[in-house]
């Protein structure tokens, strides 16, 4: 995923082992939406949409996905931090 390629660039994680370490929890943690994806709420943008957040303030990252009933999968939207602005329509295609 392109979000969380970028993340793992931005956090230096390949310098850092504390880096790689946080990186590979944030990463086993959305690999557990698998198993329980209802458990997160729904976003404040689009209530089809929920979002795991991840992380102590301030740096708590939000993972917007949806639940794929049929297929019984989790498709992960975006990983971003927190503090971001909301996501739009357009950012999800």
């Amino acid at each position: 995923m392109r979000d969380l390629d970028s993340l793992f660039q931005d956090i230096h994680a390949c310098d850092s082992e504390a880096a790689l370490k946080w990186y590979r929890e944030l990463y086993e943690a959305i690999l557990t939406l698998e198993k329980l994806p209802r458990r997160c709420p729904s976003t404040r943008e689009n209530l089809q949409l929920r979002n795991l957040l991840y992380g102590h303030k301030p740096h708590v990252y939000r993972v917007i996905y949806r639940i794929l009933e049929k297929q019984k999968q989790v498709e992960v939207f975006h990983v971003r931090h927190g503090a971001r602005r909301e996501f739009s329509a357009p950012e999800l295609e």
